[in-house]
């Protein structure tokens, strides 16, 4: 549980103030060798009075804090001059009183004869530059926290930012879903309906709002296993085979301690659909899928590949491709894995694509993603 400011500042405040009554009273009664009457409660008083002080110094300093830095400057420093006076007047008042008694100081001085004077303002210099640099010391740590304060929350609050600008587009990756998808899907189902078809349309129509209830539902910032994705994949890949019929062969070979993994929900899709668009749907004769996965070296390594014609790859990438499927999957990747994955596109044999992914193996809780029936 994070300490509020105002008791941060009483435990920072008062433990700071016994701390110099500690060191004044052993330093003062170290130097003379013995123990002077009423030294302790002097110490004891003249802290308390300190302690005053100061706080009336951090009222002070909490009026001028959001005025302009020239007179913060003049706080600061007049405050401390007077905060030091006052506290000497103090100190001198109670010293003579309890300690050691006027008429004994000023005999004292008589037996200095004429140096008297020269010693007794040196004495007074002295004694207001130790009062005086206490509190220029309190103010300098009371400024140094709150100005440490002031750093922490912009910082924090650039996290917040950067946090949020990271979800915002992780969503914004995760939404792009293809519309060719939709409108194909909705066209198939018209189809059906118009071949009085209404088993199969009405089929279609269930696992095509099982599939859109997965993909909304799921938020993109959470991890799924390997094994919910794949069920999400399969019920897509249905809605997909009563389109194509024959003409789409689907071939899984995932092993078994893969399936933990956790991985961005939906990750596959969109590489699926890719192929299917440009493998599958312009082969005459149709062509096939094969998606692996296997746990490597700490890794998890996933193959999406087809049959199909094949592409031109120049370093890496398709020239001149305009589909978002790639793009995204490669950018979401990037966002939530940084340079500790690898996203790579390579030509199968004898002809077709393969796209290579490797990411950090990691097993957790399984969430509750939407039914996928």
């Amino acid at each position: 549980m994070k300490m509020s400011r105002k008791r941060q500042f009483w435990i920072l405040h008062i433990t700071g103030w016994l701390a110099w009554g500690a060191y004044k009273y052993l330093y003062t009664t170290g130097v003379l060798g013995e123990s002077i009457p009423n030294y302790l409660t002097y110490v004891l008083v003249i802290t308390g009075i300190g302690m005053l002080i100061s706080f009336g110094l951090r009222l002070v300093y909490k009026l001028t804090w959001e005025r302009a830095i020239w007179i913060r400057g003049l706080a600061f420093a007049g405050g401390s001059l007077g905060a030091g006076w006052l506290w000497l007047q103090s100190r001198s008042f109670i010293y003579t009183r309890y300690i050691q008694s006027t008429k004994e100081m000023s005999d004292y001085w008589e037996n200095l004869g004429d140096v008297a004077e020269l010693f007794e303002r040196v004495s007074y210099l002295q004694t207001y530059s130790s009062a005086l640099s206490v509190m220029l010391a309190w103010s300098v740590i009371y400024f140094s926290v709150k100005y440490y304060r002031i750093f922490q929350e912009y910082r924090e609050s650039a996290l917040r930012s950067a946090a949020m600008a990271h979800e915002a587009q992780l969503k914004m990756l995760r939404y792009q879903l293809n519309p060719h998808f939709l409108f194909n899907t909705l066209n198939a189902i018209s189809t059906l309906i118009l071949e009085r078809q209404i088993e199969l349309a009405n089929r279609m129509v269930s696992k095509l709002s099982s599939f859109l209830r997965f993909s909304l539902d799921n938020d993109p910032m959470q991890k799924i296993t390997l094994r919910q994705e794949l069920k999400a994949l399969r019920l897509y890949l249905e809605i997909e085979k009563v389109r194509f019929e024959e003409h789409l062969g689907m071939k899984f070979e995932i092993d078994e301690d893969a399936q933990a993994a956790l991985i961005p929900s939906l990750l596959l899709q969109p590489l699926v659909e890719n192929a299917i668009k440009y493998a599958i749907a312009k082969s005459e004769d149709g062509g096939n899928l094969r998606i692996a996965a296997k746990v490597f070296a700490g890794d998890l390594l996933i193959e999406v590949s087809d049959d199909g014609p094949g592409v031109e790859i120049v370093e890496g990438q398709i020239p001149g491709a305009s589909g978002v499927g790639l793009r995204n999957t490669r950018e979401r990747l990037q966002e939530l894995y940084g340079a500790h994955h690898s996203f790579r596109l390579s030509n199968a044999e004898p002809h077709g694509l393969v796209i290579s992914i490797r990411i950090p193996f990691e097993t957790g809780q399984e969430t509750a993603p939407p039914p996928v029936d």
